[in-house]
């Protein structure tokens, strides 16, 4: 038996700063739970941020929830990422079409939108919190928690 987790995922979004750590943090924890060994991992489609820590209101917002973001470093999507991650999951539309278009053909297939494996919100993309209010931030743990639950959910099956 190999060491080799059977099923990688990469979360992205713009700046790999807010949404993605927190879906890494919140789906690691959720599959950690579920005693799955999974490879997950988060990026970002724009180098605005690269070696920083997530956005401190992420960190705060997924520390009250129980979820620890502090040891992860933003990074940049990189070419090898769509050959690597079974899954490769975009926040929002927006990315998902730079995913697409930086995407080789042969692993498109790989590439969605992390809100289809939401069950309670009716909505295809995770909001950017980045500018806004404190509540912005409740509201992305809120899809985050319900995709992450659908993405297990679907992983299981």
């Amino acid at each position: 038996m190999t060491d080799t987790p059977a099923v990688s995922i990469l979360f992205v979004c713009m700046g790999n700063i807010c949404r993605s750590p927190t879906a890494e943090g919140v789906f690691r924890a959720q599959a950690q739970a579920a005693g799955l060994r999974l490879e997950i991992d988060s990026a970002g489609t724009h180098a605005y941020h690269v070696g920083a820590a997530p956005d401190t209101r992420s960190q705060q917002f997924a520390r009250q929830r129980g979820y620890d973001l502090s040891q992860q470093k933003a990074r940049l999507v990189c070419a090898h990422d769509f050959e690597k991650f079974d899954y490769v999951l975009a926040m929002d539309r927006d990315n998902l079409a730079l995913l697409q278009a930086a995407c080789p053909s042969a692993y498109r297939h790989k590439i969605g939108l992390f809100m289809q494996y939401a069950n309670n919100f009716e909505t295809d993309e995770v909001p950017d919190p980045y500018s806004g209010g404190s509540s912005g931030f409740d509201l992305v743990l809120d899809y985050i928690e319900d995709a992450s639950a659908g993405l297990l959910a679907h992983l299981q099956k």
